[in-house]
């Protein structure tokens, strides 16, 4: 994220600047999750927290185990009121502290669909 300083009257002020490199639209959502990735050496990574946005391509994740930009993880999203939706595949896209967003990689179909109906039917989400 680019930071730059603004010259407003007398006083500085700080102004942030970052591009949106999304392919999707993300509404903001609050749900659990869990995640996690297998080292090289067989260690397992595990953590859980809260989707804060959603589309069919990525997610924002406020996480309780900490993540590297690149990792590649498995997530299960806990839609309210429905089973575990699995997503086999997701990519670290970037962090800052406990919060990340991912890419999401590979999912099979039904999960996919499943995905899409949840966005459509409670975010007014159209893709």
């Amino acid at each position: 994220m680019k930071r730059a300083q603004a010259a407003s009257g007398n006083r500085l002020q700080s102004v942030s600047e970052s591009p949106n490199r999304r392919q999707n639209h993300r509404p903001p959502v609050e749900f659990g999750l869990m995640y996690s990735t297998q080292y090289g050496s067989g260690e397992v990574l595990m953590g859980d927290g809260m989707v804060t946005d959603l589309s069919p391509t990525g997610l924002g994740i406020r996480g309780n185990t900490l993540v590297r930009p690149g990792m590649e993880l498995m997530i299960f999203l806990y839609l309210p009121g429905q089973d575990p939706l699995f997503v086999m595949e997701t990519r670290v896209a970037w962090t800052s502290g406990r919060r990340f967003g991912v890419e999401i990689l590979k999912m099979n179909l039904r999960e996919q669909n499943r995905l899409r109906f949840f966005l459509r039917a409670n975010l007014a989400y159209s893709d």
